[in-house]
């Protein structure tokens, strides 16, 4: 490896997961990382070794390119889906879409808001006003309609399988994005009033106070529902967040701005799962020298496939190094092995999951 000092110092924390398995207090867990890092596989992992320890295990994707029902390879649908094998752990994928829009149709029947010729109610075009005023509106309201279905399941424990890094720290701003909300809205209601009267005559029903008055109390909901599960994010004994890498330079970038951001929020992490590693138990001078003296011995083809894997291998282990350099006095660092096959299905799953709790010998 890059520098085998990193792995041999006792007082380094502890290179697996087993930290988050015993702590029984926590109930909201969060795997992110950039597109294509191995989230979901981390998730599903986690979520399998969780179920070994905990009661009721859920594993929730909020990312709108759902991946679960490929890697259990079974139908997961909106509602919590048992997962075949266990008796303890479900799963379910979230339409942020369809959420904001039931939000919205159970609005309108609540305030008899009609439609104009286009199919748009005053409730629409209000929402439409604070999407484009205040970006993030939308999926604030569709995370308050989550969190607040996921508070009123039964489950000791909740997996988080996140979108890219982006959307999640949009996530972490929700508060924020709520208080500009009200104020916008505000505004909105000090200004254009007399407009809002005359487009809810228009649209067929409902009057402006009777709209104005769903919208609010819909947001201030949606605030007091985010604001408490904002605070049990911020208790390092109910949350952490287990940030997911691949050993290359925009990965590892990325993993660095988003422990940053979580540090911002006062979301504890102390957990990177650094996936697709070549031979992690193995340094690249040592594969090195048994290249140099075998490669007479191999034929072309075969010289040019171990050059490239060469290559490859000295590019992560200087990743992973600066890995370790950044997170490795602090942060429990997993390594995970490339593997010749694709981790899909319980079986795999339930394998791979065990090197998250004893991880590949860095010394033999």
């Amino acid at each position: 490896m890059a520098d085998p000092e990193f792995y041999d110092d006792e007082d380094l924390p502890d290179p697996s997961l087993k930290n988050i398995i015993e702590q029984d207090t926590l109930q909201w867990i969060f795997v992110g990382g950039k597109g294509g890092v191995g989230k979901t596989t981390t998730s599903c992992c986690l979520g399998t070794q969780l179920a070994k320890h905990r009661k009721k295990v859920l594993i929730v994707s909020t990312d709108p390119a759902h991946n679960l029902s490929d890697a259990f390879c079974q139908k997961i649908g909106r509602e919590p889906t048992p997962i075949k094998g266990f008796t303890n752990l479900s799963a379910m994928e979230i339409d942020a879409t369809e959420d904001l829009d039931k939000m919205q149709r159970s609005m309108e029947d609540a305030t008899g808001a009609g439609h104009d010729e286009d199919g748009n109610s005053g409730i629409q075009s209000l929402m439409t006003e604070l999407t484009n005023s205040i970006p993030g509106i939308d999926e604030a309201m569709s995370f308050s309609e989550l969190m607040k279905q996921v508070q009123n399941l039964d489950y000791d424990v909740v997996v988080f399988d996140t979108a890219p890094t982006g959307h999640t720290l949009r996530l972490l701003s929700f508060p924020t994005i709520l208080e500009k909300a009200f104020g916008k809205l505000m505004d909105l209601k000090d200004r254009f009033g007399g407009l809002i009267g005359q487009a809810s005559a228009i649209f067929g029903g409902g009057s402006p106070d009777q709209v104005q008055a769903a919208l609010l109390g819909r947001l201030e909901e949606t605030r007091a529902i985010i604001n408490k599960v904002n605070t049990a994010f911020q208790d390092p004994a109910l949350t952490t967040f287990v940030c997911v890498c691949i050993p290359e330079f925009l990965s590892i970038y990325e993993t660095e701005r988003l422990v940053q951001e979580l540090s911002k929020f006062g979301i504890d992490s102390h957990n990177i799962v650094v996936n697709q590693v070549l031979f992690p138990e193995k340094d690249a001078e040592e594969l090195g020298e048994w290249f140099d003296s075998n490669k007479d011995g191999l034929q072309k083809e075969a010289r040019e496939i171990c050059s490239k894997m060469m290559a490859r291998k000295r590019m992560q282990d200087k990743y992973i190094g600066q890995c370790f350099d950044l997170y490795g006095d602090d942060f429990h660092v997993v390594l995970m092995p490339l593997l010749d096959h694709e981790v899909r299905g319980v079986e795999k799953l339930k394998d791979f999951s065990e090197l998250l709790i004893n991880p590949i010998d860095l010394e033999e």
